[in-house]
């Protein structure tokens, strides 16, 4: 058995490993889009360390775009096999893939039409989109759904378990189980690990005893914010930007998972009574239909969600929260005055709608951006987040005057300690860790952390490499 590194290594996006049996059978684990600069992405998400043509079969842990999203190129590019992941992944996939085919398609317009007239004297040549919306279709058809729980068999050597890795709806952990040369070996990839006692979702569940190991480490050197700790400063910021300096709270969040949690946490506030009376735009397309999605989903839910169904049944939905779809009312949003919440994605800020709020409300020093969650450096969330006075958007310098906090308490990914909490049960029986899903200093970090409490023979893989596991 061979494993290769395919994406997020040394990386946080891009996640996609190949798992090579010795009778020549490939299950690959995601299949995600590398998201970050497109100096950096095109040459990257243009690339397979793999034919398509001979994967056999592809598993994904969830439905984020740096998971799944090049599962439609990958058809496109010859794969023939199944996709096995959870219900409410599938559901999520079908909406979300469809987005990121637009967004491909508009992204190699806006660039041919900015460097086409270049051709001939730097050597520009025409891009075309990685997939389009026509490739979308035949992907899901590919598609084969199961709950949590249940052994799912591949084929008579190859079965595969669902666990909650309770990150987003519908995330899990994946072990194999696989019988080759007459033993039997259990793989495990954890997928996004999620946090305990967070709304909406059931608290990660542990991956039952592994070989091998896939680990992510997003967060391996942080330490969250606990929640009391969280709704007390997030209702101040709103106060304090909304109320105090009229001006507007402007929140870049994901379109599936942070968006629901955060309209989750203000309809709480809104039915105890105590959120400011201001209007809460949800700015994205994308989320609303994401948010429909998760209603359709409540055995995701937790029972504190299930509970609180009782007394609302819309826990998505308050009197002065709207949803966005149409792009003139997410302009007009831009030349508004008004003190407001505006919720919108992308969250690095790298695209999306939120990239234009960014450029019409950093330079007021009214407003407030509120980040919540992971952005890699290079992106313009990252910018802000490490503090940069000046941000370079479409070509145009602006300075930072907003106001920018950080609330990593939001995360959907566990802190070094709830993750080490996931994995402990693999203490004393794992053979080998390989480190995915995080840039170098936190994975070396994270890695010092497991090596403290016990854990040996951990790996930090380089994109492309590979190891013998026999």
């Amino acid at each position: 058995m061979q494993v290769q590194f395919c994406g997020a290594a040394r990386y946080v996006t891009g996640s996609a490993h190949l798992i090579t049996l010795d009778n020549g059978l490939k299950i690959l684990l995601d299949c995600g889009l590398f998201q970050g600069s497109s100096k950096e992405s095109w040459p990257k998400n243009n690339h397979w360390h793999f034919n398509p043509e001979e994967i056999d079969v592809l598993i994904l842990s969830h439905a984020h775009i740096d998971h799944t999203g090049r599962v439609p190129q990958l058809v496109k590019d010859g794969f023939r096999g199944n996709i096995y992941c959870t219900h409410a992944t599938r559901s999520l996939c079908a909406i979300m893939l469809m987005d990121s085919a637009f967004i491909q398609e508009r992204e190699v317009e806006y660039w041919n039409k900015k460097n086409l007239n270049k051709i001939g004297k730097s050597k520009v040549e025409e891009r075309f989109p990685l997939y389009t919306v026509d490739h979308v279709g035949p992907s899901m058809e590919l598609f084969i759904t199961t709950g949590y729980d249940r052994w799912l068999h591949i084929n008579e050597d190859v079965s595969v378990l669902f666990k909650d890795a309770g990150h987003i709806l519908g995330s899990a952990s994946v072990t194999l189980k696989i019988k080759e040369g007459g033993k039997e070996t259990i793989f495990g990839f954890s997928g996004d690990i999620g946090r305990p006692d967070r709304p909406i979702l059931r608290d990660p569940q542990p991956m039952p005893e592994v070989d091998y190991l896939i680990c992510e480490s997003t967060y391996g050197d942080r330490v969250h914010e606990m929640a009391p700790e969280q709704q007390e400063r997030f209702l101040n910021i709103i106060r304090d930007t909304c109320v105090e300096n009229r001006g507007k709270l402007i929140i870049p969040a994901f379109s599936v998972g942070r968006t629901q949690e955060i309209v989750y946490m203000l309809d709480k506030m809104a039915t105890a009574r105590i959120l400011p009376n201001i209007p809460v735009y949800v700015d994205s397309p994308l989320a609303v239909d994401a948010t429909d999605v998760f209603i359709e989903h409540p055995e995701c839910f937790d029972a504190e969600l299930t509970k609180y169904l009782i007394k609302d049944d819309n826990p998505f939905g308050f009197k002065r929260l709207k949803y966005i779809r149409k792009v003139d009312e997410s302009k007009a949003l831009n030349d508004s005055q008004e003190p407001c919440i505006i919720i919108s994605s992308s969250g690095m800020m790298n695209a999306g709608r939120v990239k234009h709020h960014l450029f019409n409300n950093i330079e007021n020093p009214r407003n407030t951006f509120l980040m919540v969650g992971y952005c890699s450096p290079e992106t313009p969330g990252g910018q802000l987040r490490a503090g940069n006075e000046s941000i370079k958007l479409y070509g145009e310098w602006k300075m930072v005057r907003a106001r920018i906090e950080l609330m990593d308490s939001f995360s959907a990914h566990g802190d070094k300690y709830e993750m080490y909490d996931f994995l402990k049960n693999q203490l004393g029986h794992v053979k080998r860790i390989f480190l995915v899903h995080g840039e170098i200093d936190t994975q070396n970090n994270w890695k010092a952390f497991l090596n403290e409490k016990g854990f040996t023979n951990i790996e930090i893989p380089v994109e492309g490499q590979k190891y013998d596991l026999r």
